[in-house]
């Protein structure tokens, strides 16, 4: 039996299942994608409100390379389906005693930035950056798309990873390097872009700077979900079969082996693999919850560090600001003990951190004429560590980070406010099935991450798959769409036996 004549089933509709699935198909896979929600995307989920297009998230594009290979294995062209769009600064970032960083690639911004808030720290910031492109060789380049299925690879992989000092945090290593608070702050954020706290994350992750820094960040026209579209545009294109608006309820199994997918609807096929990129937990206790392999994997997994939860207010406001930049991070008056609130002690803090999404800037294509798109996110701890009742804090919050904005860049907010609505930890459960809340799946600590995450082929079940956040190499955009490289690798090598 041909490659050509093998079918697969990919659970779930977010950007590492719709990676996948266009690998599987491009190679001639016959593939079928389930997805649980009315519209593809995953967490790229997006609103169409009183005129204004909400975006889910991510926002944040980088590495473009690894999503214009999806179009190049079978000789088409990704601008054919969306245009990306270069954001610039990269981020600006905001302290409460009002100064302010622009972050970007720009070498010669970028130095006059550091050599205004951080003088002196210009020359430890080289050796960061030097730092930053060996971890990026390594970490990312080598081993972003390989696939850790036995404790060898680990042993393998070690003395590169000892190399850079991997069982260091993030924030420890900018510190070893620059002096400014400040700066320490503005070269370790990014890991919470992935679920990650600074403080215990492994410095393999200050890979996200040259990641960027050689990549750029970029914005897809009519937004993030205009990326999604695109891809499922051309997974159909291919041949692919969507199957929107049906959750799976149960994946077959006889003996080690996946025989069936079954869904809501009383839909159930068979197939040959069988991928899933819905949340981790979710795949093992309740898809594959009659095994004994999804009990035990789910047991197992219960024991682990899952990443925070998002709380984000999304709201239209009547006018527009060309000075409030596409990404901006209003840091608040603490950041280790903030991160200690959130991750460690599970409490609902005072003060709070706030990554504002402004895409109209970029794109007025997000609004009606004359008006705005924002949204403010603070990570706020997962369900199982903060159990409050979301429906009566939920407001509050939104109050409280609305009021924020408002002190520190738009007085008359709450009078320009022409539609507005939140998105807390509770609906990550029920829209995404994602564990206690989670917004990014495992914490990417050392101990969780290549070897000691999701497995991307299940060690029982022999034609079981995972993509996406749970999986090797994590979350965000590069991260899953390099975890569906390293899946659809074994899948195809499997299916052409």
């Amino acid at each position: 039996m041909t490659i050509e004549n093998k079918t697969a089933c990919v659970i779930g509709a977010g950007f590492g299942g719709l990676a996948l699935a266009i690998r599987l198909q491009s190679a001639g896979v016959k593939t079928t994608v389930v997805e649980a929600r009315d519209k593809p995307g995953g967490r790229g989920y997006f609103w169409e409100r009183d005129g204004f297009t909400f975006d889910a998230g991510p926002t944040v594009i980088t590495d473009p390379d690894c999503l214009k290979e999806l179009w190049a294995l079978s000789g088409h062209d990704m601008a054919e389906d969306v245009e990306l769009m270069p954001v610039m600064p990269f981020y600006r970032l905001n302290w409460p005693d009002g100064t302010n960083f622009d972050y970007s690639n720009d070498e010669n911004s970028l130095r006059a930035e550091i050599d205004r808030v951080a003088p002196g720290d210009l020359a430890g910031y080289e050796d960061f950056l030097r730092y930053s492109a060996g971890v990026f060789e390594e970490g990312y380049v080598k081993l972003g798309n390989v696939p850790f299925l036995d404790f060898a690879s680990m042993i393998k992989a070690a003395p590169a990873l000892a190399k850079y000092q991997a069982w260091r945090s993030v924030y420890s290593m900018v510190s070893s390097y620059v002096k400014s608070e400040k700066l320490r702050e503005a070269l370790s954020f990014h890991t919470l872009l992935v679920g990650g706290n600074p403080m215990t994350t492994s410095a393999i992750y200050a890979l996200i700077h040259k990641l960027e820094k050689d990549g750029g960040v970029w914005w897809a026209r009519g937004g993030t979900n205009r990326l999604v579209a695109a891809m499922v545009r051309h997974f159909e294109r291919l041949g692919g079969t969507m199957r929107l608006h049906d959750p799976v309820t149960r994946i077959h199994t006889i003996g080690t082996t996946a025989t069936e997918v079954e869904t809501q609807s009383g839909w159930r096929e068979r197939f040959n693999a069988v991928a899933s990129n819905a949340d981790i937990m979710h795949s093992y206790r309740d898809l594959l919850g009659k095994t004994k392999r999804g009990k035990d994997q789910a047991k197992s997994l219960a024991r682990k560090r899952f990443s925070p939860s998002l709380f984000v207010v999304h709201f239209g406001l009547e006018g527009t600001w060309p000075g409030i930049p596409h990404h901006a991070i209003l840091f608040g008056p603490r950041y280790k003990g903030l991160l200690e609130d959130i991750y460690e002690h599970g409490v609902l803090p005072q003060d709070f951190s706030i990554y504002l999404h402004h895409p109209t800037v970029t794109d007025p294509s997000m609004a009606p004429p004359g008006k705005s798109t924002f949204y403010a996110l603070v990570p706020v701890a997962h369900m199982g560590k903060l159990t409050v009742d979301w429906e009566t804090v939920g407001p509050m919050l939104e109050k409280r980070i609305l009021d924020e904005v408002g002190r520190r860049l738009i007085p008359d907010i709450h009078d320009r406010i022409v539609t507005k609505f939140h998105y807390a930890p509770r609906d990550f459960s029920l829209d995404l099935n994602a564990h206690m809340g989670s917004a990014f799946s495992l914490e990417p600590i050392l101990t969780q991450s290549a070897w000691f995450r999701g497995h991307n082929r299940d060690d029982v079940i022999e034609n079981f798959y995972l993509v996406g956040a749970g999986t090797h190499p994590g979350a965000g955009i590069p991260g899953v769409v390099g975890s569906a490289k390293a899946t659809a690798g074994l899948m195809l090598e499997d299916l052409s036996k």
